[in-house]
């Protein structure tokens, strides 16, 4: 079965940039989480449920605008949609106890990470250098998701820790998925629209092969 992280080299993904938006947003919010463990759940609470609802919106705004360019564009709009939900939860309900945000917090960096494994497997189909980095983040989250919602009955400074190394993880994973959708996306302006048929032309003889 034919797949590829891009439709066809002809098309150049649209706004690489936003992975790399919700990464550092997610970044920022994993330190402000480390530098202040003494907040109050209600504060971070509101926190997260914003951060998450702005990342859920800018992931389905990426997904509607490549959905001509990248073939599992339909994932990247169910998760925006998922992490949109989160953050709408965490905000309906702001004085959640401890274990319950940490049931959420958890869920949320587990398919956060799920997610951007499957897309470094994707790039490394594709070609991609240093798809393997997008991967070790991606790992490291869902270890540390794994940890929350094993124990979510870590109290005080020990959850705002774990949640914090979680988040920046998934953080690190992103930006480093928007780079090698950046360096993709300069590839495949830089070449001529002959060369840009040629290669598809190859890669469907190639896809026919396998499939013969």
């Amino acid at each position: 079965m034919q797949h590829s992280f891009f439709k066809t080299i002809k098309n150049s993904v649209k706004h690489w940039y936003i992975p790399l938006i919700i990464g550092i947003l997610l970044i920022l919010l994993g330190f402000y989480t480390i530098s202040t463990p003494v907040a109050s759940f209600l504060a971070l609470t509101i926190l997260f449920s914003w951060s998450f609802i702005i990342s859920g919106l800018l992931e389905i705004v990426f997904a509607v605008q490549n959905k001509d360019e990248i073939e599992g564009w339909g994932w990247y709009l169910a998760g925006g949609i998922l992490y949109t939900l989160f953050g709408a939860l965490l905000f309906a309900n702001p004085a959640m106890s401890a274990m319950t945000l940490t049931f959420v917090i958890g869920f949320y960096i587990m398919f956060r990470s799920i997610q951007l494994m499957a897309f470094s497997f994707d790039l490394k189909q594709y070609g991609s250098k240093n798809w393997g980095w997008i991967t070790v983040w991606a790992v490291l989250g869902l270890i540390f998701s794994f940890i929350l919602l094993w124990n979510p009955a870590f109290a005080g400074l020990s959850l705002v820790i774990w949640v914090a190394l979680a988040i920046i993880s998934i953080g690190f994973s992103a930006c480093f998925l928007a780079f090698q959708l950046k360096g993709i996306k300069n590839k495949t302006a830089d070449m001529s629209e002959e060369w840009k048929q040629k290669f598809q032309h190859l890669k469907d003889e190639f896809y026919q092969q396998r499939k013969g």
